[in-house]
């Protein structure tokens, strides 16, 4: 329980990163042709997965309403098949699934004992 706060800070001090390096982009195909937002934005989503991984799974269990495997799971992805992923399905990820990522693991934080 202890590593749950730093692991969840973590995890939304990435989202903020992905959220500042993509201020302004606005499709799929300028995201992947600017290469350094598209690998910033990458190797913070492997950030993401790697916290996530590291939560206690009591966390994991009172949150079932986040799909922690497939946040592995996409980390994995973008770790072992750098080259295979999708612009458009990290995209998605960006303007859709992110934000609400982000209000979850904010009210996990907030509900934690100081």
């Amino acid at each position: 329980m202890s590593r749950d706060r730093p692991n969840l800070l973590a995890m939304l001090d990435a989202i903020a990163r992905i959220s500042e390096y993509t201020r302004g982009i606005a499709s799929p195909e300028t995201f992947s042709a600017e290469s350094i937002v598209f690998d910033a934005t990458l190797m913070n989503f492997v950030v993401i997965g790697e916290m996530a991984d590291r939560l206690s799974r009591d966390l994991k269990a009172r949150h079932d309403e986040v799909d922690w495997q497939k946040i592995k799971d996409f980390r994995n992805i973008v770790a072992h098949d750098y080259m295979g992923v999708d612009a458009e399905e990290v995209w998605q990820i960006l303007t859709g699934d992110l934000s609400v990522l982000e209000m979850q693991l904010r009210e996990m934080v907030a509900s934690l004992p100081d």
